[in-house]
Parts: C-alpha cells; structure tokens; sequence
C-alpha cells in the first residue's frame, strides 16, 4: 500500500514547498509537488549521526548490546535514523568484545557501524580520552579488530603525528574503512600528510586539535580547507560558539560540514553524575565535563545534544534550512559510503524522513518506511 507524506519538503535541490513524499514498503516511490497540499509542517531527510556515544541514560562505550540497542532508540526518538556507534581508546580485548557484541546490532540495523575513537590519538590533545589507554597505531591491532568486525567498523578516528598512523589510514582506506583526523596536535603538513594519505573526515573539528595560529594553522585549517575532506561540528553552543559554526559550514559549504551529537549517556537526561570510558562526569545545565579531582569540572565530555537539537543550532545560527538538513543527513550519509541508499528524500532510497513543526520540533519519525512509536 503506498503511503503519502505531505508538507514542505526538503529536497538535495531546494525545497518544494507544496510537495508530498510517496513511500511503498521500505523505499520511496516518489517525490512531487502537489499544489493542492496545504500542511505546513516540513519533511527533511532522516538524520545520519556519524558520531554518537549514548543517550537516554544508555551508552555504546562498554560494549553491552542492551544498552546500545536502548540508546539507538532514544536516538531514534529524535529523528537520527541511521548512526554509528562510538566508542572511547579503551585495551584491545574491551575494543575486540565490543567489535563483536555490535555485530548483530549492525546486522539488524540497529546500528550502521562501529567508530572507532581513538586509541591512536595525541596524549596533548585527548580531551576526555582516558590517557592511560592512548597508544601508537598498531597495524597487527587494527587488522585483528577490522576482521573481527568483519565490516562491522566503518570509521576510525586518530591522530597522524603518532607513529605509525599513516600506515593506519592507508590501511584502513584498502579495507574500506573512513579514517578521520582528531584528537591531534598534528601541523598543518603532518594534516595534509594525513588526507594525502587518504583521511576524509575531521573528527568535531576544532574541538580536541591544535589551536589554530595565523602563522601554525595546524589541522583545522588542512581539515576545512580540504575538497575532500568532510568536517564533522557540534552545534550545541558550547563546543563550538554560533559564529564559529557558520564560519565554518560558510568555508565547507553543506556537501563538506556533517552536524553530529558527540552525545554520551547524559544526552536526555537531568543534570548529575555519569561515566564515559571509565571516567567520572558531571553534567551541569546539559553541559558534560569531566570530574576533576577537587570535584570541578574539567574537559568537555560529549554532549548532552540530540540531531533535531543541532539542525535548531545551525539554522539559528544562520544556515539555511536545507543546507542543515544536508549537514544532518545527506553529507554525513556520503562521507559513510551510504549515499544513493539514504539521507535524502529521493526516489529508490530507503524511507527514513522527520516531520518538523515550525519551530523544527519533531512531529514524527519515519525509519524504512514504518512509523516510529
């Protein structure tokens, strides 16, 4: 039975503002403009979070399926239709049972992959990392852990100045894994090295990198200015201030700038004390950082931010409607190898779409043709 879907539709093109969205099964049939249609709410693409550690009180870190399945849901809740689940540098034999736990999850999909976040990452910029378990890039690891996954992994984030790391992304790029720069000291030409090396995504960038100077630009001006590397932001106002994400998503333009989470288990849920990668959190007005230990707050850890959250950052900030819904869903879809199967609304593509109010509140949630409870 075909399905019809009505409002202001957001198309890779534009909008169209008297359009209807036609599904049968699990795909879209059809996208058309329909004159006679006045329902005002808008109907963008599912959302594609790239870069996600929990949610709903629940979290991908420990590699228990329960909870990442709960967290997935909460997700869902609000809007994100397809993401990765995120995990933190942690020992091998925590990564190997994780890699294996998710399996079913990615073979369900309930997950669309596994990311890596570390452990191969800079001691000087590791933010909330736990120091104790950052290494250099081990080939014999990495290989062990992407067979194990047995396509399971589809992105690993690391630092290129470690020793070894290039090797690493090539590496990955021949098994068809996205490698991305992040928690990075690196120069602006150890950067370069990287995405000459085959790295295609920056991990939230400016967050968790070198400053940049003027006279170092260091890895946030190698990541932006790159044709085809994408930029993940974190529109929350605390990891990136409004201005910031403009600038930047004004620099990439929508087909290089990827809205994500960087949610951990907070994310939901009210203010108090929490845990990522083994560390202690504390959440204070939606803000996470971790416990010092004189009980202050210290580096920033995740976010509390949902995908709907972050497409009311950017437009609020200044983008234009469709080009965060292509932030939110088309770009980060592409960056994942997983464009020409989902993130827009295009005819052949899976069904996942949100309906929006007016003030971009989410109305309902489509995942592969079902409306989600």
């Amino acid at each position: 039975m075909v399905l019809r879907v009505a409002g202001k539709v957001v198309m890779p093109s534009g909008v169209i503002r008297q359009g209807c969205v036609e599904i049968d099964g699990e795909r879209i049939t059809a996208v058309a403009e329909y004159p006679s249609i006045r329902d005002g709410h808008w109907i963008v693409p599912g959302f594609v979070d790239m870069h996600t550690h929990g949610g709903g009180g629940h979290t991908f870190t420990t590699g228990d399926p329960e909870s990442a399945r709960r967290a997935a849901d909460f997700h869902l809740g609000h809007g994100t239709t397809t993401l990765l689940a995120s995990l933190v540098s942690s020992p091998a034999e925590s990564m190997r049972s994780a890699t294996a736990a998710y399996a079913p999850l990615v073979a369900e999909r309930v997950l669309a992959g596994i990311h890596y976040e570390g452990p191969y990452l800079s001691e000087l910029r590791c933010g909330a990392q736990h120091p104790e378990h950052l290494r250099d890039a081990d080939p014999d690891e990495l290989t062990e852990l992407l067979d194990l996954g047995g396509g399971t992994v589809r992105m690993v984030t690391l630092a290129p100045e470690r020793h070894g790391a290039l090797d690493a992304i090539k590496l990955l790029v021949s098994r068809g894994v996205v490698a991305a720069v992040g928690h990075t000291d690196a120069t602006y030409e150890q950067t370069r090295a990287a995405i000459d090396a085959g790295a295609t995504v920056g991990t939230h960038v400016f967050n968790g990198m070198r400053t940049p100077h003027h006279r170092e630009p260091g890895p946030v001006y190698a990541l932006l200015a790159a044709p085809d590397v994408v930029c993940e932001l974190v529109a929350d106002g605390v990891h990136l201030h409004d201005g910031t994400l403009s600038f930047a998503a004004s620099v990439t333009g929508p087909d290089r700038a990827a809205l994500i989470t960087d949610a951990m288990s907070a994310a939901g849920m009210t203010d108090g004390d929490y845990e990522l990668g083994g560390q202690a959190v504390v959440v204070t007005d939606g803000v996470a950082r971790l416990r010092q230990p004189d009980g202050g707050p210290g580096a920033i850890a995740g976010s509390t931010l949902t995908m709907d959250a972050a497409l009311r950052r950017a437009v609020a900030a200044g983008i234009a409607i469709p080009d965060a819904s292509r932030m939110a869903s088309a770009t980060p879809a592409r960056a994942l190898g997983l464009d020409g199967q989902l993130g827009s609304l295009l005819p052949g593509w899976r069904a996942d779409l949100v309906v929006l109010d007016d003030n971009l509140q989410v109305v309902r949630v489509m995942r592969a043709g079902a409306w989600v409870d």
